[in-house]
């Protein structure tokens, strides 16, 4: 039965991947757990990224609330909410974001961010056929969160670390974290990231624009699918 899931979900994530490709649009999974602060950053990016058309699929369980805060900052915004008629599922799968597309005009957009159900636990699992994924971990959530969740902190090439703000004011050491960090995952590009201070907003801005900007070849690499990622 898991094999048949997972075996569907793959053929749709590929149908999504092709038409993201047909269309230019470069798709970023935006995957975290509740609160460490997605939808504030993706608010965030979207008042700097005022010369880029973005797209954007929300993804809750429940209400509108995510899409009403992203409302009226440029974007084009499809709502996805999961109990109706997907079962209350606390990720995103291909399917799902297939029927959020109908939504949106792909050709009209560079950039599509799909901001999934927040859960640490199956996001990681579904591919929706995005070009790569970004993390958002806030700082509230410990130093031991990569090792407890490595298959979310694997699967990430990007992950902001949210919340700096606050390291003045917690118990928290972010050199474990790192550490804890790089033994699951040594290769993905970090960014410290703060709304209230605009920490790293402007950086995480600079690494949404280089994957939508294809070299003169149109190479798979300018489309996000490889690229040279940084150490904390």
């Amino acid at each position: 039965m898991l094999e048949r899931i997972f075996d569907e979900n793959d053929h749709t994530a590929a149908a999504n991947r092709a038409d993201f490709d047909s269309a230019g649009v470069t798709a970023i999974n935006v995957m975290s757990s509740p609160g460490a602060g997605k939808t504030s950053l993706l608010a965030a990016a979207l008042r700097i990224l005022t010369e880029t058309r973005v797209g954007i699929v929300e993804g809750d369980i429940e209400t509108s609330i995510d899409a009403d805060r992203l409302s009226g900052l440029g974007a084009t915004i499809s709502l996805l909410n999961t109990a109706n008629g997907f079962g209350g599922e606390c990720h995103l799968d291909a399917p799902m974001v297939r029927s959020a597309l109908s939504k949106l005009d792909l050709t009209a957009l560079d950039l599509l961010l799909i901001e999934n159900v927040g859960n640490l636990v199956c996001p990681a699992e579904f591919s929706v056929g995005e070009h790569a994924r970004a993390m958002v971990y806030s700082v509230t959530e410990g130093e031991e969160k990569p090792l407890k969740y490595p298959v979310m902190f694997r699967s990430a090439d990007l992950i902001l670390v949210n919340k700096v703000d606050l390291l003045p004011h917690l118990d928290y050491d972010i050199d474990i974290f790192f550490r804890n960090l790089r033994a699951v995952n040594p290769t993905a590009a970090v960014l410290e990231t703060s709304t209230r201070t605009g920490r790293g907003v402007a950086d995480f801005c600079d690494w949404l624009r280089t994957r939508c900007t294809p070299d003169p070849e149109g190479s798979a690499a300018a489309r996000g699918d490889t690229t040279a990622r940084s150490q904390p």
